[in-house]
């Protein structure tokens, strides 16, 4: 819950100055005596709030969390009422964790920015959420690469290099194609390479050096290999 929720008559420490002098894991906990309501403060990544009239701190629990400081995995106390609100969280809580998590950090002085990369973020968290539900487990951060990837692949223009072209296979490595993009059956169409230039066919075990690529994922291809390279 936001700050400004919490009643005056519990009076908790403000989330900036618990954030500068708790650590990982600390908690504050009030009882507002007239409705029986526990508001509990706990720092985790960052500080959350929570209100339950059920619920409290105890039986505390350990979780694992990541410590930037030692660089490792660590176990923290985590109150009990924060582990019930995990564990029953709808999907606008889900949905508003995961952007949080990676949100976009470019700025701009346009009022709608803020809106537009807020548009942004909510709809790469929410396919990021359908994905891991149809059985795909990868991490958000690895999602949003994915999509990056794909964007680059079929919209961006590669660096050119100085010199000879390669035409070696390991200047296949180079255009490094995601799954999404190689296997969705649309548009993997044959086409001479500019320039009538050749290159090594990227078909596995296929030695050929050909004068056709494939124009969506800008890879040199024979006729053969093209079906077997754009099928799991």
């Amino acid at each position: 819950m936001r700050e400004n929720r919490v009643p005056k008559e519990c009076p908790l420490l403000a989330k900036k100055d618990f954030a500068k002098t708790g650590k990982k894991g600390d908690h504050i906990s009030i009882i507002e005596r007239t409705n029986g309501i526990i508001f509990t403060t706990w720092l985790d990544n960052s500080v959350v709030t929570v209100a339950s009239n059920c619920y409290g701190i105890s039986p505390m629990n350990q979780v694992k969390r990541y410590s930037r400081k030692d660089k490792k995995h660590i176990q923290v106390s985590r109150p009990f009422v924060i582990g019930e609100y995990n564990s029953g969280m709808g999907g606008t809580d889900l949905m508003d964790g995961g952007v949080n998590c990676y949100r976009i950090g470019i700025r701009s002085k346009k009022w709608w920015w803020c809106i537009f990369t807020w548009l942004i973020d909510v709809s790469i968290v929410n396919a990021w959420i359908i994905q891991r539900k149809s059985g795909k487990a990868i991490s958000q951060l690895d999602f949003r690469r994915e999509i990056v990837n794909v964007y680059l692949t079929r919209y961006g223009n590669a660096p050119k290099r100085a010199g000879r072209p390669s035409t070696s296979k390991n200047s296949i490595t180079l255009n490094r194609i995601s799954d999404d993009l190689r296997y969705d059956r649309q548009d993997h169409l044959l086409v001479e390479i500019p320039e009538k230039k050749k290159r090594r066919c990227a078909g596995e075990g296929c030695c050929s050096i050909i004068r056709t690529m494939c124009k969506k994922c800008n890879v040199g291809l024979c006729l053969p290999c093209n079906y077997i390279f754009h099928t799991k």
